[in-house]
């Protein structure tokens, strides 16, 4: 065995030992910084595992990582409902005496942090190990190339991927605020800040979209035709009053076509939007995007978004 074999030998089992102790830990673990101290951990085990294209220890990794979330989101919904921790500021009275609560910056976590793993926590556990099992899909596809569904980012626009949020800023430059955002979820809104959001659970095909309007719509069928559909009637009818849609640019199909016939402008971008996850991890299509935009005064789009991309005006 050459010497570098064996250095190779070494390093895998000092990552197999850390995992291992990570593992046995989060069992343990009872406090939010244990849990943190976790994820972190499993965090950098997955960056050393996607440098060695070792895919049975980045699939342990993440299964790791998301089983700490869950536990740190579980610990932070206890601690609301017992009072031990600050959710408004509020200060708490126990057996007559006031203290305040710790923070979640007290307690090393961020506002994102907080609402994705109590998201995760809440998941039924059939679903939680199917969402384990598409972050090993889609952490594996990135590092190996694969263009099996980890890929497709299918789901982006729905609770899996949003849309960065340099791109958003852009939309609400343009726009001047958001009204609405059609089709969303609670942790896509810490970077949309729409002053209303329909998630799948309010299904938004069946509500009045009204004002201004970032969508951003799920990208499997027949889902984005729909939601394209919902938009170019909520527009004819003057219930909308702007919006900006976010897909890929797929010229083919007949949804970019209606979109494109409806439009006042797209903008094809300079490569490809890298989408980001639930855990703060980005990862880009195969294919680049389309912003389109739907109002009479196209210079505030126009000059907004030529920054990304090449902009034509409308194509009817």
């Amino acid at each position: 065995m050459n010497e570098l074999a064996v250095v190779y030998q070494y390093t895998d089992g000092l990552m197999r030992s850390r995992y291992e102790t990570a593992r046995f830990a989060l069992a343990e673990a009872r406090r939010v910084d244990e849990v943190k101290d976790i994820v972190d951990r499993s965090a950098a085990l997955q960056e050393y595992a996607r440098r060695a294209k070792d895919t049975q220890m980045l699939d342990d990794a993440t299964e790791l990582r998301l089983h700490a979330e869950r536990k740190g989101g579980e610990i932070l919904a206890a601690m609301a409902a017992n009072g031990e921790r600050s959710v408004r500021g509020e200060a708490q009275k126990s057996h007559g005496a006031t203290f305040q609560p710790p923070t979640l910056a007290d307690l090393g976590v961020t506002k994102t942090q907080s609402s994705r793993w109590q998201q995760i926590a809440a998941l039924p556990e059939d679903k939680f190990e199917i969402r384990v099992e598409q972050a090993k899909a889609r952490v594996g596809g990135v590092t190996t190339g694969a263009t099996g569904p980890a890929h497709r980012t299918g789901y982006t626009g729905n609770y899996e991927w949003h849309t960065p949020a340099e791109h958003v800023e852009r939309a609400r430059r343009v726009l001047g605020v958001i009204d609405l955002d059609p089709a969303s979820c609670a942790s896509a809104q810490e970077t949309v800040r729409a002053s209303r959001y329909f998630s799948a659970d309010d299904d938004g095909l069946r509500q009045e979209w009204r004002g201004r309007v970032w969508l951003n719509p799920p990208y499997n069928q027949p889902a984005i035709e729909q939601f394209i559909d919902k938009l170019i009637e909520e527009t004819a009818a003057a219930r909308t009053t702007q919006a900006i849609l976010l897909t890929h640019n797929s010229t083919d199909t007949a949804w970019f076509h209606k979109a494109a016939n409806a439009s006042a402008a797209i903008c094809f971008t300079r490569g490809r939007i890298a989408f980001v996850d639930t855990a703060g991890e980005r990862a880009a299509p195969p294919q680049g995007q389309a912003f389109f935009f739907f109002s009479q005064n196209t210079r505030p789009f126009e000059a907004e978004f030529s920054q990304v991309g090449f902009v034509v005006g409308a194509l009817r």
